[in-house]
């Protein structure tokens, strides 16, 4: 069961970036309730990802990088530019969907569209990395956070 949650947490971001796409599509269609509902939709979404995430990485660590030592280094700075992208994606993310809840909705068509492009980029690099992690270099280990992301 354990070895799987990286394949589900993975879904659930990609399924997030892909509600994000079609509520955004919707905004700009000028169909504000279809796009409430995909974006509180891609918020659930991502808002599963976090706590699959986590809960893996308290109760069991995080994935060691099983690649050739020549690109670890490579991958170190990808992972490290994946992690303050995703952090900054989700700041906005609560900064953008508190505007629209609390209908201050020139704040939040303002800093929307920038959100939304920092979550693409954010569920693009998490695909990515699994797909390093898991795919193509499986390390199947696991270590502590800082040791993961720093690399010793």
């Amino acid at each position: 069961m354990i070895k799987i949650l990286p394949t589900i947490s993975t879904t659930f971001i990609a399924l997030s970036a892909i509600c994000v796409a079609v509520g955004w599509y919707y905004i700009r269609a000028r169909n504000q309730e279809a796009h409430k509902k995909w974006m509180l939709v891609g918020s659930l979404f991502a808002t599963i990802f976090f706590i699959i995430y986590v809960s893996r990485t308290i109760f069991v660590g995080n994935t060691l990088f099983g690649g050739p030592d020549s690109i670890k280094v490579i991958y170190q700075i990808f992972l490290i530019f994946h992690i303050v992208l995703a952090t900054v994606a989700a700041v906005m993310g609560i900064v953008t969907l508190t505007h629209a809840f609390k209908k201050r909705f020139a704040k939040h068509k303002k800093i929307g569209p920038w959100t939304a492009i920092i979550w693409f980029a954010t569920a693009i690099t998490g695909v990515t990395v699994y797909t390093l992690l898991y795919l193509i270099y499986p390390g199947n280990t696991t270590a502590s956070m800082i040791k993961v992301i720093l690399g010793f």
